[in-house]
Parts: C-alpha cells; structure tokens; sequence
C-alpha cells in the first residue's frame, strides 16, 4: 500500500448540507476502492488564482489514504463526471 493525497476544489455555489454529502461520497469512493482514508483536512473557501467556471472562491479539501496503485486512476474517472467538483489531484506522497 502506497500513501496518496487527494486534493479537491469544490463550488462555491453548494450548500453545506450539499458539499458534507459530496465529501462523504468522495470518501465513499475511496473506501470502496479498497484504499483506507488516514486524513481529512478541510481548508475551506479560498479565492482561486483564476477564475473558473465563472467562480473566484471554492471550498479546499485535502484527503489522504493508503492505497494500492491502481486506485488514484479509478478515484479520478469518477471524480471526472462530477459537476461540483471544479478541479482534483491526486498524488503519491514520498515516505
């Protein structure tokens, strides 16, 4: 199992019912792909550096887990289709 961080933009037009339930499917989608979450860090709504999607804020957040390496390529073909999901990365991290 390898260390990976997901870094996640979401909308600034969701509500915080709507983006605690986008989160929890996020984490979801990671569990089910077998990887466990070590981390959640919520750094909240920022200003983007440029705008996207007509927005300049979006809410931050920063999920780490351990996982085989075949997982970050599934987590980021789901997380393709999502709409509220402005911008993602998911990367290794160095022991």
């Amino acid at each position: 199992m390898k260390k990976y961080e997901l870094a996640l933009v979401l909308s600034a037009k969701l509500e915080d019912e709507q983006r605690a339930a986008l989160l929890e499917k996020v984490q979801a989608m990671i569990t089910t792909a077998g990887a466990a979450i070590t981390n959640v860090d919520e750094w909240g709504k920022k200003q983007l550096a440029y705008e996207i999607q007509k927005m300049k804020e979006a809410y931050y957040y920063f999920i780490q887990f351990d996982a085989e390496a075949t997982v970050p390529a599934e987590l980021e073909e789901k997380l393709r289709i999502e709409e509220s999901v402005l911008r993602y990365l998911c990367v290794k991290q160095e022991a």
